[in-house]
């Protein structure tokens, strides 16, 4: 077996040409590529038209699939946003570390100063690295200073630069953060932040429906803010807050000004971009693009921003020499607190594609998302592979890629799959796990029960094991598992026919094959 730093020689010196006659591959770099992760928010694998979806027109990704390798068989490490994140940036799957849950958004640092990670490792290779968009990782250390400088934070784990939102749209505080500082807060007008309790007198959607441009649920009725209602309470901080019709294009001002800036040196970008999770308030020139209401209309934003992007690069002379993956952090969901009209505009429109569910559940349509890679004269042009892969798998595979070893202890569950990623090997993973949490409603509000779920996916097999009593949990139970479940994707790609009783000697194999993966404490050899 070749060594990873011979395969990476193999890789940028264009070997396999004769194997791969679609490929025109370039001569090696002179530097190490730039590598740039487009991660959606809740965008699922049946959203994007080179994936099937008719409804809604996505040309500029479609543009960057056709010059790349549309992956079929990707998934994200969990199916709800902060633990598929921190799998991502990690390396480790994130139901093996406490507290890795959705987060509110004053939760303390989920990844501490010193942890290895992603960022890390490409700062090790001589790279610059960046995160520009959602963060939802936690901040500090429990008790956020809103007004003076927060850590520890992305400057903590190997990134030199940051313009983030502290955890999602629709979560107080409604501020961006600059390296360590809110971006134009007021000393005059100091931010507080209570998930608990109500603070201050600012009006809330609860109080006062009156002030929304839609209705929330009511969990989203908390403090309003521009207009819409969110999770939890804040006072202060006028001047800092945003304004969701503006915040992509502000997002995309600030990656494009980190790749030009350092356009002659390798520079590593964490484009963590909002489409199309709620509240979704698309741009005024959006509004109305897809036919499909708010949602529909934030993912033609998304498209457009990728596209606005990629055009960047080229006009800047570095579109050759950079790498770039899109993908989701988990599948796709309708209604999701607002009143936005998401499901009723839907009508024909797949969001999960030919998958069962999505966003938050265990089933395929959970973590099997869109993705696309593109290094023109690296990656395999125009094709689709099978290849089961997995974001956890990013961090093993740019370190095969920037000529990185791995720590023992790092990275736990991070497979080198540069190969099947550059489109030249169809084989990928031998297995993943899927994870969520058991989401439970109490009348209208829906929350994490903080049971853990997993699924083993190897082959065209998919196991759920089946760990969760309904009895144990107030409310009613989403995704209640009770039995063990089995499914054949290949016949079954909706998961319907449960074949755990039919197949009870495969279904102990693998049943005990998750366990033995979970009790290892890691699966990387």
């Amino acid at each position: 077996m070749k060594s990873t730093l011979s395969r990476r020689a193999l890789l940028l010196a264009g070997a396999g040409v004769a194997a791969l006659p679609r490929v025109a591959l370039a001569a090696a770099p002179r530097t190490k590529p730039n590598i740039i992760l487009i991660y959606a928010d809740d965008l699922g694998y049946g959203d994007l038209g080179c994936y099937g979806a008719t409804a809604l027109r996505t040309p500029h990704v479609d543009r960057l699939a056709a010059r790349g390798t549309r992956f079929v068989n990707a998934h994200s490490p969990s199916a709800t946003c902060t633990p598929s994140r921190y799998a991502l940036l990690t390396g480790d799957y994130a139901w093996r570390a406490s507290g890795t849950q959705i987060l509110p958004g004053d939760a303390p640092a989920l990844i501490r100063p010193g942890q290895f990670t992603l960022p890390h490792m490409l700062k090790k290779a001589g790279y610059a690295t960046g995160v520009v968009g959602k963060w939802h990782l936690g901040l500090g250390d429990g008790k956020v200073d809103w007004n003076g400088e927060i850590a520890p934070g992305p400057l903590d784990i190997g990134f030199d630069y940051g313009y983030f939102m502290p955890a999602t749209l629709d979560r107080v505080p409604t501020v961006l953060i600059e390296n360590r500082r809110v971006v134009n807060l007021v000393p005059a007008d100091p931010i507080r932040v209570d998930y608990k309790a109500k603070i201050g007198d600012e009006p809330t959607g609860a109080e006062h429906p009156e002030q929304l441009k839609f209705k929330g649920d009511p969990e989203h009725s908390n403090t309003i803010v521009n207009g819409i209602s969110r999770i939890g309470y804040m006072t202060g901080g006028k001047a800092a807050r945003w304004k969701d019709e503006e915040l992509t294009d502000q997002l995309l001002g600030k990656a494009i000004d980190f790749v030009a800036e350092r356009r002659d040196k390798p520079f590593f970008l964490y484009f963590a971009m909002n489409e199309p999770h709620v509240p979704r308030a698309p741009h005024p020139r959006f509004v109305g693009a897809s036919g499909m209401g708010p949602r529909g209309d934030t993912i033609v934003q998304f498209d457009w921003t990728v596209g606005a992007l990629m055009e960047k690069l080229a006009e800047i002379g570095i579109a050759d020499d950079t790498l770039v993956v899109l993908s989701s952090d988990n599948g796709p969901i309708l209604f999701d607190g607002y009143d936005d009209r998401a499901v009723e505009l839907a009508g024909d429109h797949k969001p999960s594609g030919p998958y069962r569910s999505g966003k938050y559940s265990i089933y395929e349509g959970g973590t099997r998302v869109p993705m696309i890679v593109s290094w023109p004269g690296h990656v395999r042009e125009g094709h689709v592979s099978e290849a089961l892969v997995d974001h956890v798998d990013m961090v093993a595979s740019l370190a095969a890629l920037v000529g990185q070893a791995l720590p023992r202890d790092a990275a736990v569950d991070s497979f080198d799959m540069l190969m099947p990623l550059m489109g030249r090997s169809e084989p990928g993973r031998d297995h993943v796990i899927e994870d969520t949490k058991l989401m439970v409603t109490t009348g209208s509000t829906v929350a994490s029960s903080g049971a853990r779920i997993l699924a083993l996916r190897t082959g065209d097999w998919k196991f759920i094991r089946g760990s969760v009593k309904p009895h144990e949990f107030h409310g009613n139970a989403i995704g209640t598992l009770r039995r063990h479940q089995l499914y054949n994707l290949a016949n079954d790609p909706g998961e319907r026919e449960n074949l755990a009783g039919k197949m009870p000697d495969l279904t102990a194999r693998l049943a005990a094959r998750l366990d033995k993966i979970e009790k290892d404490g890691r699966s990387r050899p």
